[in-house]
């Protein structure tokens, strides 16, 4: 009888030990890959909120005149009617 019980024994912890560790994804495969979708869910979220943050710029570029004027002025350094430039130069002696 006590033999009996201990073969029981072993075959219920080989069925659990299978059900855990056996077939083609194991739990530990399993923990891997849920840790490998959180890292990925995080970065989709950094990249919908670089995406967001573009969207914004690019409506401003689009619509907003205060945007535009000052993009003009320092990518192309355009001036205003009847403003002047002026640049200042070193003398070779103070560089």
């Amino acid at each position: 009888m006590n033999r009996v019980r201990w073969i029981v024994l072993l075959v219920v912890l080989g069925v659990v030990f299978f059900a855990l560790q056996g077939g083609e994804y194991n739990t530990f495969h399993w923990l891997s890959l849920r840790s490998r979708e959180k890292a990925e869910r995080a970065a989709v979220e950094a990249l919908q909120h670089e995406v967001d943050s573009l969207t914004r710029v690019k409506k401003a570029v689009e619509t907003d005149p205060v945007t535009q004027e000052r993009m003009a002025r320092e990518l192309y350094g355009m001036l205003r009617q009847g403003e002047w430039e002026f640049t200042l130069v070193r003398p070779e002696s103070d560089r």
